[in-house]
């Protein structure tokens, strides 16, 4: 990692509370079709907005077409222009939304899902998207494009259990620092206790 790089993650880190502040008392899940999960100060919301490359955003770091999938991307809503942080899509996982924005870069769209966060001393929420679409369009679609786009990044990783078994990413980092990341003989001592 590069200083640069170092510099634009703090500019990030440093600015995380303008991610939806400017709405937080605005009511927006006027017409939401969002579905709740039960979690702590979930809010339905839909609303318009711009879909951006966040570093881009905070720092005018900007490639083309938002980083192609390798920058979190988030959404610049029309009501307060507050940027909100797209931190999950509609599927299971908690991988983000990068897959299911990265079509719409810097277009305007309507989506659809749920704002969460009640700490009363962090005012920032972040976004669980769900549905999305061109901005006016009557059609929604799911926001569930993960799961095949990571097949489409992980060619031969085909075969059973949950992704992240089969991810290369994560097997190497297993394979380098053991199942509980401090090294390979303490997870050979934890396992020979815990059978």
């Amino acid at each position: 990692m590069t200083i640069k790089h170092i510099l634009q993650l703090a500019a990030v880190a440093s600015s995380v509370a303008v991610f939806a502040h400017g709405g937080v008392a605005e009511d927006f899940s006027n017409g939401s079709n969002a579905s709740t999960f039960g979690l702590s100060g979930e809010q339905k919301a839909t609303f318009s907005g711009k879909v951006v490359d966040i570093l881009c955003e905070l720092s005018g770091d900007c490639p083309e077409n938002c980083g192609d999938g390798k920058r979190n991307l988030g959404i610049v809503r029309d009501a307060d222009n507050a940027l909100v942080m797209v931190s999950k899509n509609a599927q299971f996982e908690f991988n983000g939304g990068t897959d299911d924005l990265l079509p719409y870069c810097n277009k305007a769209v309507d989506v659809d899902g749920l704002l969460i966060g009640e700490d009363p001393g962090v005012k920032a929420k972040v976004y669980m998207l769900q549905l999305i679409r061109h901005k006016g369009e009557t059609e929604w679609s799911k926001a569930e494009r993960w799961g095949e786009a990571w097949k489409k990044r992980n060619p031969g990783a085909d075969g059973e259990g949950p992704w992240y078994r089969r991810d290369r990413r994560v097997t190497k980092q297993i394979d380098k620092e053991g199942y509980l990341g401090l090294g390979l003989e303490i997870d050979k001592k934890w396992i020979a206790e815990n059978q």
